[in-house]
């Protein structure tokens, strides 16, 4: 990744700001462009050494919570001898609830401009996923886009960009065949100088492909799809930012199927604002629109003016969020617990060893 000045990557007013002149003089900030198992690398740029690129353990974060460690995109500030200090404050951030018996937040990436929702025209395609990955980039009020991919292999496209603005008919749509340079000019509109851009989506849909011919070379590995279930095989094994020549940062992730809701309850009702506009309308404010009388939302199921399956959908999520909300809440109590205990032991420890 070739870098002039941090503006190139994404650096603004937002991150300068939380900086004194102190540590204009004495910290370096750095933005992390991949998160592996045990390393972190970052771009940044010090004039005084000309340090452009930086590898640090994920080993140095151990003790700190899943929430406090560098993701995709952070800005990390160090000392002028490299080694970290602090994360500055993510002016957005995705998340979600980890795999797993843990209920751990696991961080995707922060400090997104705009996110690009990929998805394929065949039977990849699903309405209610896409509604999830809205409601991730609403609760942090990222922009989104959502990319169609693989319209060279489909007769008729104009069936899924229908079903996505019957039910968001201001959201952003681009259809493209990523293998073609020239039908990628739309998306680049919204991958300027500075701009970040993450593409989300599940495995095979086509996001290093885009990444690639954005890049205009094969960087990204990319494989085809399957012709029994029209599905695209895993490539990309983790996220990692990619500077375009126009200025653009892209962040491409792995493939997610299915992306756990945790602490997402504003960008739920954000993405299901008819319901809730609704719902406000209702005989019964904790109306659970079900079967109770003067519900204003099964009224509009009824007449035909709202989905079943978008209530359903909404419920799910909405559900699914108080649930992992309760779990994070319970692990979090716990170890705050196990924190006390071992801070009591030691101090009953060293007690015991100046009595003696």
């Amino acid at each position: 990744m070739q870098i002039n000045n941090l503006i190139e990557l994404g650096w603004i007013n937002f991150f300068q700001s939380q900086l004194d002149l102190d540590s204009f003089e004495s910290e370096l900030p750095f933005r992390v462009t991949s998160v592996q198992r045990n390393l972190i690398e970052c771009v940044g740029l010090d004039e005084r050494s000309q340090k452009k690129y930086l590898q640090l353990s994920t080993y140095l974060w151990r003790h700190q919570p899943p929430e406090k460690h560098p993701t995709v995109g952070d800005w990390l500030m160090l000392d002028l001898e490299f080694k970290p200090l602090y994360i500055l404050e993510r002016k957005t951030l995705i998340k979600r609830r980890g795999a797993g018996r843990e209920s751990l937040i696991q961080l995707i990436a922060a400090n997104i401009d705009t996110l690009f929702i990929v998805t394929s025209c065949n039977d990849e395609f699903n309405i209610n996923r896409i509604e999830r990955y809205l409601a991730l980039a609403a609760e942090s009020q990222i922009h989104t886009v959502v990319v169609l991919t693989k319209s060279d292999l489909c007769q008729d496209f104009t069936s899924y960009v229908n079903i996505l603005y019957k039910n968001y008919p201001d959201l952003p749509v681009e259809v493209i065949n990523a293998t073609e340079r020239k039908e990628l000019a739309g998306l680049e509109q919204w991958i300027t100088c500075g701009q970040t851009v993450a593409l989300l989506g599940s495995s095979g849909v086509g996001k290093s492909t885009i990444i690639n011919s954005l890049k205009g070379d094969n960087e990204q590995v990319t494989g085809g799809i399957r012709e029994s279930d029209s599905k695209g095989r895993h490539t990309t094994t983790s996220r990692s930012l990619h500077r375009l020549n126009g200025g653009g940062i892209l962040l491409d992730t792995p493939g997610m199927r299915e992306i756990q809701m945790v602490e997402s309850e504003e960008g739920i009702q954000a993405t299901f604002s008819d319901i809730e506009t609704l719902a406000s309308h209702c005989r019964f404010h904790d109306c659970k629109h079900k079967a109770e009388p003067g519900c204003a939302v099964i009224k509009e199921i009824e007449d035909g003016r709202l989905e079943l399956r978008r209530l359903e959908n909404y419920r799910k999520l909405m559900s699914e969020q108080v649930r992992n909300n309760e779990s994070l809440a319970e692990k979090r109590h716990h170890e705050r617990a196990l924190g006390r205990f071992y801070k009591h032991a030691i101090k009953s420890s060293r007690r015991f060893k100046s009595k003696e």
